[in-house]
């Protein structure tokens, strides 16, 4: 690999920053300004450089990305749509192909790692998790994938789904996801008592998908946050939507913020177009890790998205009413440092020594990227220019 110089660009605070890449890693980084012999110079001039772009949640198995354009089907139940989507993911391009389409233009855009929820069940069994592992090896080379064993249907009311699960984690899978313990499941003791007892026998991290509303999400979260503090696996659960932090007072949420934060539980949110969300900055502010992800990218949810973790900070940003260069900074930091801190992705950032992997974008700084959204980009993974 060519010693690289790269020079004229600035950080996402809008400081001048140059560096050689050597064997693909940063070196010198704003040390000496002249390249070294035989160096290959590169002139960033109009580009902040950014950490690679980071979503911490996104479902591969589901997008229908590479295939052709299904149209979207109105259901009433949440069974209904479960069935929908079984029935046209079945009829549906290889799930392989379609993943790997969707991580390559989630690449383009910049994302060099993600977390993927993967359908686990008794009736898929593990064959979502196979197909999503080889799309992931297919592009090793520009995407780390941590994956999910995700119960959409439910794990206590969905026979069989818990044997699944732990063959999904005996397998290697990294991440235990849950759904909804109380109005999916009906059964919030007995799905959490589980889902916590396989992550201290596998030792894997928890994310959980909580969209019931209102104080019965509530007491889901007090729940969650007291089981981590008993299980010593702060920093290591994340809850995904929480949307009932966004469904009542801030006073009420302001208070279930301080058992997240004293109990290390994280918050993911996609800025859902119809559906309130927690108050971000307010989470932030007391400690709470905020982090994002695009979510459902063209399935059967909904038909929206294409990878764009950029235009998802500004969505994030616009629905939350982020103004300032400093919230700006937060949505950004949602897509990028702290999703990485969520998944635990080792080696991350634009420091010295460590992997020449980011992503240069035309703005003049990083809240200027997340409220402009610029379409040139240049992505470097390794060293590589991808």
């Amino acid at each position: 690999m060519a010693l690289q110089f790269i020079h004229g660009g600035v950080d996402r605070a809008g400081a001048p920053m140059h560096f050689h890449v050597r064997d693909g890693r940063i070196e010198g980084l704003n040390a000496a300004a002249a390249p070294a012999e035989g160096a290959e110079c590169i002139d960033l001039k109009g580009f902040t450089l950014l950490p690679g772009l980071v979503d911490g949640h996104i479902h591969l198995d589901k997008s229908f990305v590479g295939d052709r354009w299904h149209p979207h089907q109105p259901v009433a139940s949440l069974r209904e749509r479960l069935a929908v989507e079984k029935a046209a993911v079945a009829g549906a391009a290889p799930m392989v192909d379609r993943a790997e389409a969707l991580i390559r233009q989630c690449s383009r855009f910049g994302t060099v790692a993600m977390r993927c929820h993967v359908d686990i069940d008794a009736s898929t069994g593990l064959r979502h998790l196979h197909a999503v592992r080889e799309a992931a090896q297919r592009c090793a080379d520009i995407m780390q994938i941590q994956l999910v064993a995700f119960p959409q249907a439910g794990v206590m009311s969905c026979a069989g789904t818990a044997a699944v699960l732990e063959q999904a984690l005996a397998a290697g899978v990294e991440v235990l996801g849950g759904i909804d313990p109380t109005t999916l499941d009906g059964d919030a003791e007995g799905q959490l008592a589980l889902l916590f007892g396989l992550a201290e026998r596998y030792g894997v991290r928890l994310d959980i998908h909580l969209h019931e509303p209102v104080e019965t999400g509530l007491g889901q979260l007090l729940r969650i946050a007291e089981r981590t503090r008993a299980a010593g696996l702060q920093g290591r659960v994340a809850v995904s939507h929480a949307y009932a932090l966004g469904e009542v007072p801030i006073t009420r949420a302001l208070q279930v913020r301080e058992v997240l934060a004293s109990a290390g539980v994280a918050i993911m949110s996609n800025a859902p177009g119809d559906h309130p969300f927690p108050p971000l900055r307010a989470l932030h502010d007391a400690g709470v890790r905020v982090f994002a992800g695009n979510d459902n990218i063209r399935d059967c949810w909904w038909p929206y998205g294409n990878g764009d973790l950029l235009q998802r900070a500004m969505l994030l940003g616009y629905r939350s009413g982020f103004y300032t260069d400093a919230d700006l900074m937060l949505a950004l930091e949602m897509v990028t440092t702290h999703a990485a801190a969520v998944i635990g992705l080792p080696e991350y950032g634009m420091g010295e020594g460590l992997p020449a992997t980011f992503v240069a974008v035309r703005a003049d700084h990083g809240p200027a990227a997340v409220a402009g959204v610029p379409v040139e980009r240049r992505v470097v993974v390794q060293g590589r220019w991808v």
